[in-house]
């Protein structure tokens, strides 16, 4: 049965109709020869060519058979016509119905009159017989339906199964990630802040300019490896989607931008030394990022003037805003933002300040050590 089916699927479909159209058209020779009439050829001929067209018109094809299973004693057409009709619909009583016409017509004679002239106990049982054999090719089509059906359903099964294992496999991942990002988090970051720090002390006590140097790359260097490791933990929390492991992080060039996209009526001055690190553009970046959104917060219709500066021994970044026009809505604030900030800062062997100015503004500054580059 596997090798029918398998050459049923090599086979082209218009190769099978036209070998059940060549069967039926025999059928009908083999009943018709040297007795038909043009009317009962007629019949024939469209009953047979109408198997072209089962496929896209099952139920014309099969009212097409019914004149030739009148007149003549044939299966090949109205079965195969049957059948088709089976596999393509899920109407029950419309097959049914079928195959009452069916068995009606073959098992009445032409013409009419004769039909009801012989035994009507023998006409009965050839109706039940033919009725039989009519339901034969419609019970074996809505098997094939129902196959297909259950075909189309496993692969459905299977593709959902395929998803939840990839859902599963996500969510494996993603608290993989996160437990990761905190072992990096709570045991690396606190290991590399403390050589920072011991670095920094080291450096204001050493008396040899080459020891402070030392601790000043010491101290340099784990202020970038934090900055790295914070970048990477942020990563490693995300979700896995490929907008955020693809997003560079922001350096200067990114803070025009920024302020373009700040929604305040914000002024941009002044210049940073050249060859600054991007931990320390970074670090920036941050601080005006910070201050704007505080603005935005917690100062509406304020404008905001962002300066960056930088003298023989320092450079820095200082935002200060106007008082808010508009009335301000209280909102809860855990100061996080500037704590982060000033640890940003303190990395950079630099300080963070944020006070009120005396026209109702505020002012938030970051300095660092020109050194520190």
């Amino acid at each position: 049965m596997s090798t029918g089916r398998a050459l049923g699927r090599r086979l082209p479909p218009r190769a099978v109709d036209a070998g059940l159209v060549a069967l039926a058209a025999l059928d009908a020779w083999i009943n018709l020869l040297g007795e038909g009439t043009p009317v009962m050829w007629a019949c024939a001929a469209a009953g047979s060519a109408g198997l072209f067209l089962r496929r896209r018109f099952p139920l014309t094809v099969f009212l097409l058979t019914l004149p030739m299973t009148l007149f003549m004693d044939v299966a090949v057409a109205p079965i195969a016509a049957l059948y088709t009709l089976a596999a393509s619909t899920r109407n029950r009583p419309l097959l049914a119905g079928c195959a009452l016409l069916n068995a009606a017509a073959g098992t009445l004679a032409w013409p009419l009159s004769d039909a009801f002239d012989g035994d009507r106990t023998w006409t009965l049982v050839q109706f039940v017989y033919t009725l039989a054999t009519a339901f034969a090719p419609v019970l074996f089509g809505q098997l094939v339906q129902a196959r297909h059906d259950v075909a189309r359903q496993l692969v459905e099964v299977e593709e959902a199964r395929e998803h939840e294992r990839a859902l599963y496999a996500q969510t494996v991942l993603a608290r993989e990630r996160a437990q990761l990002a905190r072992e990096m988090h709570d045991v690396v970051s606190h290991q590399v802040s403390l050589i920072a720090v011991q670095a920094g002390a080291l450096q204001m006590a050493a008396k040899d300019p080459d020891a402070r140097e030392a601790a000043r790359t010491i101290r340099t260097l784990s202020a970038n490896t934090l900055d790295e490791l914070r970048h990477m933990v942020t990563l490693l929390r995300a979700s896995g989607g490929k907008a955020t492991e693809l997003t560079p992080q922001p350096t200067l060039a990114d803070l025009r931008q920024l302020i373009a996209n700040s929604g305040i009526e914000t002024t941009l001055t002044g210049e940073l030394p050249p060859g600054i690190s991007t931990t320390a553009q970074r670090t920036i970046y941050r601080t005006v990022q910070e201050a704007l959104t505080n603005v935005r917060k917690h100062a509406p219709g304020a404008r905001a003037d962002v300066h960056l500066w930088h003298d023989a021994h320092h450079y820095g970044v200082t935002v200060t805003n106007t008082a808010p026009t508009r009335p301000t809505v209280a909102l809860p604030s855990a100061r996080h933002g500037l704590i982060g900030l000033k640890e940003r800062a303190e990395l950079l062997d630099g300080t963070l300040t944020a006070e009120p100015t005396s026209d109702g503004g505020y002012k938030i500054e970051l300095r660092a050590p020109a050194r520190s580059d």
